[in-house]
């Protein structure tokens, strides 16, 4: 886990070097342990070192070739360097250190960029340059996991791991509308853009090429579609499934720093610590308690640690006293307002005291189905291809006699993502919309439309919903809420987060189980249940998932009332004609006398912190 960046197209070497200095340094939390920086006649690469895998000087970055002519920076975990190591020595190729960086530099030279990525497991994103060739190559690891930003300008290139060294090194800070739009849509701004106009992510999966005049992007992997592979018995899946479980957690205990488990009481992260001790793993687990909460699981997860005989502590947060805003906004480039991240911040900081490595059970839901939208759309796909084919003509008509609350809301919404598809489900999300009901936005937003919001309705989605959503849902919420949480606020602490489930072995033979496998007898994550009951016991495979609430609405509404009425008051939002402050401050005194405010002053509470901090 490490920062890195770099300037590709600047001969004026020492303005390059001073940029990347900059860049380094808005990194310097990622990567506590030491820093690097090379140059050649145009190109400029920096690191910022988090300390996993040989902690002696031999593991600096960037890591360059014996003869000067290719060099790497990178960041995230290459799990099977060791394997891909001891092919490269019987090639003749002499390594200097024991880390996982060296196999990228000698496997490029060995096997060139595409064989080189696609034999690769784990998170990474790195940058590679061919001084011989003069190319620059940027790869991201396959789910996402870990972030890699770039912009060009004048036949420069910039890059770094956050959007924030993006802008120290090209000074750069124009606001994207549209991406303002889009976190008011979602809570945060998706990897289809950036919060300032013209930087943007590379995409999941991807390898980006550039050759001093043009970016060539190319794919190396998408995600697995269901039933693409034979079908099997239910018990052959569940086989299976736990044979890739362990080795994906074995692959991420190795390091050279000690390495801990996150434990609720959720079936994904006992599996990963059950993983772990059967491995005869010495790990630590924490789990976090927020006494007086309903989503608490403590008793729980200290009920399992015993049962599976490993150590075990826990961390407690008083769920009554509102964290530090400022944490968010330092830790999150861009804004973001999942309110979990609010806890993951303060559970890092707490665990960084003892490991640097965390095992987590981060995507278990997603790829295995844990939702319960994921059975909803399963069951609309069935109803969609019963449905009669005027139904789609006469409905629009018929929704409006049918009113919005209780049973008949539910009923009314399967109809319309039964008739309409993936078109139906973005039209009913609670989003932008809202903003535009409650005159909530200034003039630089009250046009704002999202392309998301433009799919159109469609029988045709209807009859495969469940698949449409999960590669919208990676392309939207996972990879720019759920992963961009976990690697912000674990990194913003500099702990290395590790999640088996976000192995893309486990990833490519769950994902090509039918929908009907990984929800058999139509019980949520059925696959993963049934190795917890066998492995742990039945009382923790029937738990219902529970997540880790932080009740900001409600803080808003009370501990942080004076200081959302304060900030508002002198608004910079307003002054950017983002917002309307009159109904803005009218919604909020109408609802925070009820003791909870609507999501969307959450967000907009959120992004005045943010912007403010982008004047300072």
């Amino acid at each position: 886990m490490c920062g890195l960046a770099g300037i590709v197209g600047n001969s004026d070497r020492e303005r390059s070097r001073d940029a990347v200095l900059a860049m380094m340094k808005s990194m310097s939390r990622r990567g506590p342990d030491g820093e690097g920086l090379e140059q050649w006649s145009q190109t400029t690469l920096g690191h910022r070192r988090l300390s996993i895998f040989d902690l002696s000087s031999a593991g600096r970055q960037p890591m360059i070739s014996s003869d000067k002519q290719v060099g790497v920076v990178f960041n995230g975990a290459i799990y099977n360097f060791r394997e891909l190591r001891a092919e490269l020595e019987g090639n003749g190729f002499r390594f200097q250190s024991r880390t996982d960086t060296e196999v990228l530099l000698h496997g490029y030279i060995c096997w060139g960029i595409e064989k080189l990525t696609t034999r690769l497991r784990g998170m990474f994103a790195f940058a590679l340059w061919d001084e011989l060739n003069r190319r620059l190559y940027l790869v991201r690891d396959r789910l996402g996991v870990k972030p890699l930003l770039y912009r060009i300008e004048r036949g420069v290139l910039t890059f770094a791991s956050t959007v924030r060294a993006i802008c120290e090194g090209s000074k750069h800070r124009n606001i994207d509308t549209t991406s303002i739009a889009e976190f008011l849509e979602f809570g945060f701004v998706t990897d289809e853009r950036s919060i300032y106009a013209g930087v943007k992510k590379l995409p999941a999966g991807c390898i980006a090429e550039w050759d001093g005049s043009e970016l060539k992007l190319r794919s190396y992997w998408k995600l697995p579609q269901a039933e693409s592979q034979q079908k099997i018995p239910f018990e052959s899946a569940v086989e299976q499934t736990e044979d890739i479980l362990r080795e994906a957690v074995r692959i991420r205990l190795e390091a050279d720093v000690p390495v801990g488990a996150l434990l609720s009481g959720g079936i994904d992260s006992s599996l990963v610590c059950w993983a772990a001790s059967a491995l005869g793993a010495n790990v630590q687990a924490f789990t976090v308690s927020t006494p007086n909460n309903d989503s608490d699981e403590s008793v729980e997860a200290i009920e399992t640690a015993r049962q599976l005989g490993i150590r075990h502590s826990v961390v407690r947060l008083d769920g009554d006293v509102p964290p530090d805003m400022d944490d968010l906004v330092s830790a999150y480039g861009e804004p973001f307002a999942c309110a979990s991240a609010l806890g993951l911040l303060r559970i890092s900081r707490a665990i960084k005291q003892e490991v640097t490595v965390l095992l987590t059970g981060d995507g278990g839901d997603d790829i295995f189905l844990g939702y319960p939208y994921h059975r909803h759309f399963l069951m609309t796909e069935r109803l969609a291809r019963r449905m009669p084919n005027f139904a789609a003509h006469v409905w629009p008509g018929f929704r409006k006699l049918i009113p919005e609350w209780g049973l008949a809301r539910r009923a009314k919404h399967l109809i319309d993502y039964s008739i309409g598809g993936l078109g139906a489900v973005i039209h009913v999300h609670d989003g932008l919309p809202q903003y535009h009901r409650f005159g909530l936005l200034g003039e630089r937003l009250s046009g704002s439309a999202l392309p998301q919001r433009q799919m159109s309705w469609s029988v045709g989605s209807a009859k495969h919903l469940l698949e449409d959503f999960l590669d919208y849902d990676w392309k939207t919420t996972f990879t720019g809420e759920y992963l961009t949480k976990v690697d912000g606020g674990t990194m913003y602490h500099a702990l290395e987060a590790r999640s088996p489930f976000l192995d893309h072995v486990l990833w490519e033979f769950a994902g090509g189980l039918p929908f009907e496998t990984r929800l058999n007898g139509g019980v949520l994550k059925a696959v993963l249940r049934e190795i917890a009951r066998r492995r742990i016991g039945t009382k923790i495979a029937k738990r219902p998932k529970r997540g880790f609430e932080i009740p900001v609405c409600r803080w808003l509404a009370n501990e942080w009332k004076n200081r959302f009425l304060e900030m508002f008051r002198e608004s910079s939002l307003e002054k950017a004609d983002f917002i309307r402050l009159d109904p803005v401050l009218k919604l909020f005194r109408n609802t925070a006398a009820t003791g909870q405010v609507p999501v969307q002053l959450w967000r907009l509470f959120v992004l005045e912190h943010w912007v403010r901090a982008q004047a300072a």
